[in-house]
C-alpha cells in the first residue's frame, strides 16, 4: 500500500487520431471538435479532468489539430465584440474553455499507437502519477469516475484502469482484463490484460474503457514495449507487464456502471447528443416534446419501439 500517495494534478489526452469514421466531416476538422449539443467533445473531457483536480492538461496532437489549440486559447476579437454588445451569457461561454486550466500540447509525430502517444507525455509528466483520458469516451459529470480512480490509486498505489462489463459477444472489440475481487465492491485486482482477444479466448467480460490513472513506471515499460496488435505500441501490453511484474504495480480496475457516452461511433455519437440535449434545462423540455412527437409519428404512436433503452426517460 502507498502510505504517502502523490496528489494527481496532470492529465494526458491523446488527440492525434484521424477520425476516419466521421469522414467527410473530419477531413478538415478534428473529430474532437465535433459538437455534442453546443460544446466540442474535447471540452467535456477537459472539464472532467479539471473537476477531478487535474488542471494541468497535456494534449498529444498530430497534424491538422490546430483548431484544438485555438478553441482553448483566447479569441480577443470575439470577446471584445460580445463585451461591447453586453452579451455576457455568450461571452461567458466563449471564455469558458480558456479558463479551465493550464493546457499544453506536444506532437506525437508518427502514429505508433496509444502506448506511444502516452510515452510522448513523459517529458511533461516527469516522475509523477498522472491520468490518461481518451477523447471518444464522455463520462457524465454526475458519475465521477476519475475521482474514484484516484481514490483507489491512493489506497493501493500502482495504476488504475476503468472497466465496464460488456456483452461477451462484444468483448473482442476491447482490451479485456482478467481480475480478482477485492474488499471494495467496485474494485478488482487485474492479473492479466489482453488487447482485443479472439472470440472464445477472453478471460472475462470486463472491458477496458478510456480512463487510466498511471504510475510513472509505465514510461520505462513503454520504452521497452514492442509493437503489438496492429503494429502499434499498445498501452494494454505495458499495463499487462505492470500487472504481472514486481515493479510499478499493482494494477487495479474500477468497474464503472454509470453514464458513458461513446462519441467515436457515429450512431453512439448521435445517441449521446440526443441524451445530453434532453437533459439540458435550457433545451430539454422543448426538444424532448418534439422528440416524443417525432418518434410517435415515425412508429405509429409507439415511441418505445424505436427509442431504445433510456432514450426518452425523464432526466435524473
Amino acid at each position: 500500500m502507498n502510505s504517502t500517495p502523490a496528489r494527481i494534478t496532470k492529465a494526458v489526452i491523446p488527440v492525434a487520431g484521424l477520425g476516419t469514421r466521421f469522414l467527410p466531416a473530419t477531413k478538415a476538422t478534428p473529430k474532437e471538435m465535433l459538437p455534442v449539443v453546443d460544446k466540442p467533445a474535447i471540452q467535456y473531457v477537459v472539464e472532467e479532468a479539471v473537476s477531478a483536480g487535474m488542471s494541468d492538461v497535456l494534449m498529444v496532437t498530430g497534424r491538422n489539430k490546430r483548431p484544438l489549440e485555438d478553441h482553448f486559447d483566447r479569441n480577443y476579437e470575439l470577446e471584445e465584440t460580445l463585451r461591447r454588445k453586453g452579451d455576457n451569457d455568450k461571452l461567458e461561454r466563449a471564455c469558458a474553455p480558456t479558463d479551465l486550466g493550464d493546457i499544453h500540447y506536444v506532437r506525437q509525430g508518427d502514429p505508433l499507437g496509444l502506448g506511444h502517444a502516452v510515452l510522448c507525455a513523459a517529458p511533461h509528466v516527469g516522475h509523477e502519477p498522472f491520468a490518461v483520458l481518451l477523447g471518444d469516451d464522455l463520462i457524465d459529470p454526475r458519475d465521477p469516475l476519475l475521482s474514484r480512480m484516484t481514490e483507489i490509486r491512493a489506497q493501493y498505489g500502482g495504476s488504475v484502469v476503468a472497466l465496464m462489463e460488456v456483452d461477451p459477444g462484444q468483448i473482442h472489440l476491447y482490451g479485456c482484463a482478467a481480475v480478482e475481487r477485492t474488499a471494495d465492491g467496485d474494485t478488482v485486482r487485474i492479473t492479466d490484460l489482453i488487447e482485443k482477444p479472439a472470440p472464445g479466448e477472453a478471460p472475462s467480460n470486463y472491458a477496458v474503457i478510456g480512463r487510466y490513472v498511471l504510475d510513472p513506471e509505465i514510461f520505462d515499460v513503454l520504452r521497452g514495449t514492442e509493437p503489438g496488435r496492429g503494429g502499434e505500441i499498445q498501452l494494454t501490453d505495458a499495463l499487462r507487464e505492470l500487472s504481472t511484474g514486481t515493479t510499478g504495480g499493482p494494477v487495479h480496475g474500477v468497474v464503472f456502471s454509470g453514464r458513458r457516452y461513446d462519441t467515436g461511433d457515429r450512431a453512439e455519437y448521435l445517441r449521446a447528443t440526443v441524451r445530453l440535449a434532453c437533459e439540458r434545462k435550457d433545451l430539454g423540455p422543448e426538444f424532448r416534446s418534439w422528440l416524443h412527437a417525432f418518434v410517435a409519428a415515425d412508429t405509429g404512436g409507439r415511441p418505445d419501439i424505436a427509442a431504445g433503452p433510456g432514450l426518452l426517460r425523464p432526466a435524473a
